[in-house]
């Protein structure tokens, strides 16, 4: 993939203003933001330095100057990280050559919620496993096997922008959450080829690259226009499967008694055996409708 510590920086450097961090703004400026030679006297580095970092020759950078730079660039948490990764690749930076596996004990734990919509992220934002009302919300089962993915699903399914009233939030989130992945595993040949399709197919997906915004998927909200049940106002928690590296449990909620919560059961009466869908159709148009939520983390 491209080298993305200098692009990463650069965008950054260029979301700072000069008075922001004490320094003139000396009328008008050729770059948006701060210079590199700002960034490196604010960093207490050489300028030579800090443009070998923008180059991506900072592989012996120590923790004290990534930190500084972080500092002077305002950079959260997860993207501070994100820039010791690309400064510093992982010694497993190729990632797993095949599709990653999900424990039986995984898959057994997914089943025992059937309340939940629930499913099991893995990397490039595969979707390994589910249970069956995360796969009455989102068809998973509806894709090619081995082919569901949370990626291709927002950017190139023609139905993602009805499913997802809040579609740009959603795109990205997705991207923020694909470019994180990148910087851990850069030399991961699918990855980039996801994105590469990705880039070629989706005008959106190129924009929202290029801005290299980085993004752990951690918690939020979600709202969903279903085509059975009409609107889904979820939230969401992930949680780390301990013992199956990079891999995430993804459960969707709903407060008893919510009109969201009404709807989903609904949704899981029609995927029992004998229940017809137009039943629930009309079911469902007897539920109140919910309030749009605000995008989430």
């Amino acid at each position: 993939m491209e080298n993305t510590v200098g692009d990463f920086l650069r965008t950054r450097r260029a979301r700072i203003q000069p008075e922001e961090v004490g320094l003139p703004s000396h009328g008008r400026r050729r770059v948006q933001g701060l210079r590199r030679e700002e960034v490196a006297q604010l960093a207490g580095v050489s300028v030579d330095y800090y443009v070998r970092l923008e180059q991506g020759r900072g592989g012996s950078a120590s923790d004290a100057v990534l930190d500084a730079v972080a500092r002077v660039l305002g950079l959260d948490e997860v993207e501070a990280a994100h820039l010791r990764s690309l400064t510093r690749p992982p010694r497993t930076a190729a990632g797993p050559r095949g599709r990653q596996q999900v424990r039986e004990g995984t898959r057994l734990l997914l089943d025992l919620m059937p309340g939940v919509p629930a499913f099991v992220l893995g990397r490039r934002m595969d979707v390994l496993a589910w249970n069956a009302l995360g796969d009455a919300v989102h068809g998973f089962s509806a894709r090619p096997l081995g082919e569901a993915n949370a990626a291709r699903q927002a950017f190139l399914d023609p139905a993602a922008r009805e499913f997802y009233p809040q579609w740009e939030a959603v795109a990205a989130e997705t991207v923020a959450y694909l470019r994180l992945d990148a910087g851990r595993y850069p030399e991961d040949a699918r990855l980039a080829a996801l994105v590469g399709e990705l880039s070629v197919r989706s005008e959106e997906f190129r924009r929202l690259w290029a801005d290299h915004q980085v993004k752990q998927k951690t918690h939020g909200v979600k709202l969903i226009r279903h085509p059975l049940v009409g609107e889904l106002d979820f939230g969401y928690e992930t949680l780390a499967v301990n013992g199956s590296p990079d891999q995430l449990l993804v459960v969707f909620t709903a407060p008893p008694g919510s009109p969201t919560a009404q709807r989903l059961a609904l949704l899981a009466s029609w995927t029992a055996p004998g229940v017809a869908a137009p039943d629930v159709v009309a079911a469902a148009n007897t539920v109140a409708p919910a309030e749009a939520p605000a995008p989430g983390d």
